[in-house]
């Protein structure tokens, strides 16, 4: 075929995207549609209705063929990756018995029953038995054991939200090994579930026969069948190929294939990736995660709430842009961005820390903001949470170069903040690094299709893949003067916030859930 398509259906937060990609990494088709990302029953619940991803996927994937008559006979193979830690429950009709918990639902488990005597003694000994019972507590599944057994005793299989949607397109209860980045009991080293008989089993305690089967990336994880041909439109018998999660689509998909580079993804979570060809944690006790390619992995560490806190800083404080972004024809966003250029690098002394959320290694951590005086003004507090965000990964890359033991020398942007030239210049600046944006938006579902390209022979491996489909548009160099600004703002500053707040995060922590328990 002289010009070859993958279908990629891509299942974010607040939309699912179909494209059609070509060898070239052109997004030659793409319909979107956008749906309300979650509801809340209580405060810090968040589900979504399963038939919301099901309808939503069956209507892109139609209009996408619908719109492009020219182009569906070219489509050769079909992938898919979604968001990660997003499970449901389904019956053994793989009908879900509750709608589904999605990522940023907050509750908690009591999770009174122990954990096993050898795992207590294990994780005692290492100092991280608060952490992993704070993972116990936010582990879905033992929410769903305490306080919906009867859920619990009809579920069938446990499945990702990409095993879910995979046997909407396959019929069969099958998923990416790549795919499997949840509170589940996934060992992330072997790529394998976890025996029973490991320590770390008891922590997610889901039983193995609710486990689904897996395949690496790149396998055929199964063909449409004519029944699902009729519904989606998407041609009978060909191969659904699987590839990964949503996070390890655009780190392939930004060109990041060894630790050379590194990717930052600018998303509700912003995190930053690199790739190896060896397990390393990126921290102790947080698990590398796999890559979309076979043999590799992506350590990582996040900022949990990431560029969520610039939709917080927008519903709070940007009225104004709000109500003049539609009469110009521009996002809130756009505007504010705009006037970052009119505050100095370190915003006048205005300093972030962006743990918004807590993590596994810093359980107790708050967000703060430090350094207020007269001078400030909201759009400092806005170039403070950039700032933030930015010092949050920039710990993070460090991290990364001393787990590894090998330096970084660019980076990658992508999701929603990388459209802006000011934030990405901003991060070229804090990391004193080129910060590279390459030709599309779509980094999730490009590296999704790269995967399917590789497998069905297009390309004879991902750098001659990379070398055809990942082009960096645009590089922002880092201005060494402003660079000197934030190394000493970070080293000075910055480092030294949480060493110093964290007896008070501690305070904080034990006031509120002693409120909390009455």
């Amino acid at each position: 075929m002289m010009n070859p398509l993958v279908l990629t259906f891509d299942c974010g937060t607040q939309s699912i995207r179909s494209l059609l990609v070509d060898k070239q990494g052109n997004i030659v088709a793409k319909e979107q549609i956008s749906f309300i990302p979650y509801y809340s029953l209580q405060p810090g619940y968040a589900e979504q209705k399963p038939s919301v991803y099901i309808d939503t996927l069956k209507e892109v994937s139609r209009r996408i063929h619908q719109n492009n008559p020219d182009k569906v006979g070219q489509i050769i193979g079909v992938t898919i990756t979604t968001i990660r830690d997003t499970c449901v429950c389904v019956d053994k009709d793989i009908k879900p018995l509750r709608d589904i918990i999605i990522w940023l639902d907050q509750r908690e488990a009591k999770c009174e029953n122990p954990l096993p005597l050898m795992a207590r003694m294990a994780f005692k000994l290492v100092g991280m038995s608060e952490a992993l019972e704070d993972q116990r507590r936010i582990t879905k599944s033992n929410w769903i054991q305490e306080n919906e057994p009867e859920v619990w005793a009809a579920t069938y299989k446990y499945l990702t939200l990409s095993g879910f949607l995979t046997y909407q397109l396959t019929r069969k209860l099958i998923d990416s090994s790549a795919s499997q980045v949840a509170h589940i009991p996934y060992d992330y080293k072997t790529n394998k579930w976890y025996e029973p008989s490991n320590i770390k089993f008891a922590i997610f305690n889901v039983d193995t026969d609710k486990l689904q089967d897996i395949l690496p990336p790149g396998s055929t994880l199964g063909t449409i069948s004519k029944e699902v041909s009729e519904e989606y439109l998407i041609a009978e018998g060909l191969p659904v190929i699987a590839t990964a999660s949503d996070k390890a689509c655009e780190t392939l998909g930004c060109g990041v294939l060894d630790n050379d580079l590194a990717s930052l993804s600018f998303g509700t979570t912003a995190t930053i990736q690199t790739t190896l060809r060896k397990y390393v944690e990126p921290q102790q006790f947080m698990p590398a995660y796999p890559g979309a390619t076979i043999g590799t992995w992506n350590p990582e560490i996040q900022v949990y709430r990431g560029f969520w806190m610039i939709s917080w800083f927008k519903k709070e404080f940007a009225e104004k842009e709000v109500l003049q972004a539609p009469k110009l024809g521009l996002s809130p966003e756009e505007l504010l961005n705009r006037r970052l250029k009119e505050i100095p690098p370190g915003s006048d002394g205005l300093i972030l820390q962006p743990y918004w959320a807590p993590t596994l290694k810093q359980p107790e951590a708050k967000g703060c903001i430090i350094g207020f005086s007269s001078e400030h003004t909201r759009v400092h507090i806005y170039k403070a949470i950039i700032e933030g965000i930015g010092y949050g990964l920039l710990e993070g890359m460090q991290n990364l170069e001393k787990s590894s033991k090998q330096k970084i020398s660019g980076l990658t942007v992508s999701g929603g903040g990388s459209q802006s030239d000011e934030i990405c210049q901003i991060t070229a600046d804090m990391f004193g690094k080129p910060v590279y944006r390459i030709q599309t938006y779509e980094a999730c579902g490009l590296g999704s299709s790269m995967v399917a390209f590789v497998s069905l022979g297009v390309f004879k491996d991902y750098r001659e893949a990379i070398q055809s489909m990942v082009h960096y548009k645009k590089t922002f160099t880092p201005n060494p003067e402003v660079h000197e600004v934030y190394r000493n703002l970070h080293s000075r500053i910055y480092k030294r916030i949480y060493k110093q707040l964290k007896p008070l995060y501690w305070e904080l922590r034990s006031i509120t859930k002693e409120r909390k328990d009455k």
